[in-house]
């Protein structure tokens, strides 16, 4: 079940229920997985309009696609993406939580080990070589707001200063992110692992590569060519469980990850285990369309 809010991270999901063609879209898919062009058909329109179609349903993840075999080449098999959502109101006046905040930017990785492609750059040139992993150690990393790799992992380490007499309730780690193919491709899966302090905490699959349209914040200079933007993904680590966009990933509570350690490490990656391997590309702020970092937020009593 995915939990929907008053936040701007629901937005998507609202838009993409305000039509009456991708309410159809939903209904059919709920009865059987269906390609683009069982869709078209069922609904009467043209590919390229239900392409569009799908599209938003997808960035709103309502739906899950995948490239698979077909009678005339691969097609794109559509699913739900999940069967039941509850829209948490906002009730009355609510008492104000108390919680730390820290923000790290996307080059202060303190261990990573990447496989080309890969790269990262400043908001105002790339930093050494294109799928030079060796660049990932140049001096000038920590100035890097936006990264990328294939396969491997970015781990971050951040001092944790919560009070010994104090209760942590809720961990939130923000930060806008998406797969890494050649150039770009919206239809680019890639399981991406998150672990805190040596736990898993759970997989996403990232839907693709976005080159669309220019990022919000993209600067002028970045090549038109590849990744663009990402998406907001928020993780919470509560006593319920681990959730991203309130959607559960695993059971792997707040008290599982040594939330009291006095050093908090928080690591990204794409194993050779996963089952697509199609990297990940990290957006910092002046790139993308969120003007963030990677932002930690612990809610505690």
């Amino acid at each position: 079940m995915r939990t929907l809010d008053w936040s701007k991270q629901s937005l998507p999901v609202y838009e993409a229920l305000a039509s009456e063609v991708r309410l159809s879209i939903l209904k059919l898919l709920g009865e059987k997985p269906m390609n683009v062009k069982e869709l078209a058909e069922a609904l009467n329109l043209s590919s390229a309009i239900m392409t569009k179609h799908v599209k938003k349903l997808e960035v709103a993840e309502l739906i899950q696609t995948e490239m698979v075999p077909g009678k005339a080449g691969r097609q794109k098999l559509c699913t739900l993406g999940f069967e039941e959502a509850h829209i948490r109101f906002p009730v009355g006046p609510k008492k104000q939580r108390s919680y730390m905040q820290s923000t790290l930017s996307v080059g202060h990785y303190t261990d990573f080990h990447v496989e080309p492609t890969c790269g990262l750059a400043t908001e105002h040139r790339i930093i050494g070589e294109f799928d030079e992993p060796r660049s990932f150690l140049d001096t000038e990393r920590v100035n890097a707001k936006i990264l990328w790799f294939y396969k491997g992992f970015v781990e971050y380490k951040l001092p944790n200063f919560l009070h010994s007499s104090h209760t942590a309730k809720e961990l939130e780690i923000s930060f806008e992110i998406s797969s890494e193919a050649p150039f770009t491709n919206e239809n680019w899966p890639s399981d991406i692992l998150f672990s805190f302090n040596r736990v898993e905490l759970g997989t996403w699959r990232s839907p693709g590569d976005f080159g669309d349209q220019v990022g919000r914040y993209t600067p002028n200079w970045w090549p038109r060519s590849v990744n663009q933007y990402g998406l907001l993904k928020v993780i919470r680590i509560n006593e319920r469980g681990t959730f991203i966009d309130g959607v559960k990933i695993s059971d792997v509570s707040i008290h599982q990850v040594q939330i009291h350690n006095p050093q908090w490490i928080f690591s990204i990656a794409v194993p050779d285990s996963a089952q697509y391997v199609g990297g990940v590309t990290l957006f910092g702020s002046s790139f993308g369309n969120y003007n963030q970092d990677i932002d930690f937020r612990l809610y505690y009593n």
